[in-house]
C-alpha cells in the first residue's frame, strides 16, 4: 500500500468530501452509499492501470529475471513485516507480534536485509511458526471497535473503506520504516523510488488475476467491492469482530445521517 504525506493529506480531503455526499447518495447497496463516486474513481484507475501500470508491470516481468523479482518481493515483505508487527502488538497479539518481529531479525540479517525469505524456510522444516502474518492499521482500528464505514475506491490505490484509508494512511507515514522517514530529501531519495518500486513489484505479482476478474463477472466493480469486504470482514472477524457487527455499526451511522 503506497501513499505519501503530501497524498495522505489530499486522502483526507477526499474522505471528508466523500462523507458530506453520503447523506444524498442513492443507497444501492448498504455497504456502497457512495457508489457512483466510486464507480468514477473505479473507471479512472482502470484506465490508468490500462495505460500505465500494466504495461510497466509487463515490461518488468519480462526484462528482469524471476530469482531477482523474487528478491525484490522479499526485500518489500520483510519491510511490511514491520507493520504487521506493531499493529499484531497494538492488537494486544503478543505471540503474532513476536512471530512477525522474529521475521524481520532472521531475514534483516541472516536474509541479506530482506532479498532471502529465511523465517519461511524455517517454518516449512520446523514446528516453529513464524509465518507470514497480516496486520494492519485498518484492522488495529476494527480491534478497537471502530466501524468499517462506507466502502470507498481510492485513486491509484483501489478498494477500501473510510477506516482502512486512515489505516493506509497511519501505516504508510508512521509506520513503514521506508517510507515513514521524515528528512529534508527523504521525499525523493528515499520514499518515491520505495514506492514505485513496491507498487511495481505488486502489480506484477497480480498479473494472473486480470484475465481471472474479467471473466469471473458481468461487473467487475461489484465483484471487486464484494471480493474486498468479505475479506476485509474475515480478517476483522479474526479480531473479535464480526461483518454484521459492523454492519449494525454502519446501519445506526446511516441512519443518523438520515435524521439530520
Amino acid at each position: 500500500m503506497i501513499i505519501c504525506f503530501r497524498c495522505f493529506r489530499k486522502l483526507l480531503v477526499i474522505l471528508v468530501l466523500g462523507s458530506a455526499l453520503i447523506g444524498c447518495a442513492s443507497v444501492n447497496n448498504r455497504y456502497d452509499p457512495l457508489e457512483p463516486m466510486n464507480r468514477a474513481v473505479f473507471s479512472f484507475n482502470e484506465k490508468l492501470d490500462e495505460v500505465v501500470a500494466e504495461p510497466v508491470a509487463r515490461g518488468y516481468q519480462q526484462f528482469v529475471p524471476f530469482p531477482l523479482r523474487m528478491i525484490v518481493g522479499n526485500f518489500f515483505s520483510n519491510l511490511d513485516d514491520v507493520v504487521v508487527a506493531a499493529n499484531a502488538l497494538l492488537q494486544l497479539k503478543f505471540m503474532d507480534a513476536l512471530a512477525s518481529t522474529t521475521r524481520v531479525v532472521i531475514n534483516t540479517t541472516f536474509g541479506m536485509l530482506g532479498a532471502i525469505d529465511l523465517a519461511s524456510d524455517i517454518t516449512q522444516v520446523s514446528d516453529i511458526d513464524i509465518s507470514k502474518r497480516n496486520e494492519d492499521f485498518g484492522q488495529t482500528l476494527g480491534f478497537y471497535g471502530v466501524a468499517s464505514g462506507p466502502y470507498l475506491v481510492l485513486p491509484v490505490l483501489g478498494p477500501s473503506s473510510v477506516r482502512d484509508a486512515i489505516g493506509i494512511g497511519v501505516d504508510s507515514t508512521l509506520i513503514h520504516p521506508a517510507r515513514a522517514i521524515y528528512t529534508g530529501f527523504d521525499l525523493l531519495t528515499v520514499r518515491f523510488p520505495v514506492a514505485t518500486a513496491e507498487f511495481i513489484d505488486k502489480r506484477e505479482q497480480l498479473l494472473g488475476l486480470d484475465k481471472t476478474l474479467e471473466e469471473a463477472s458481468l461487473d467487475k466493480y461489484e465483484f471487486v467491492r464484494d471480493a474486498y469486504l468479505q475479506r476485509r470482514g474475515s480478517l476483522i472477524q479474526n479480531n473479535g469482530a464480526s461483518l454484521e457487527e459492523e454492519s449494525l455499526d454502519f446501519d445506526e451511522e446511516e441512519i443518523m445521517l438520515d435524521d439530520e
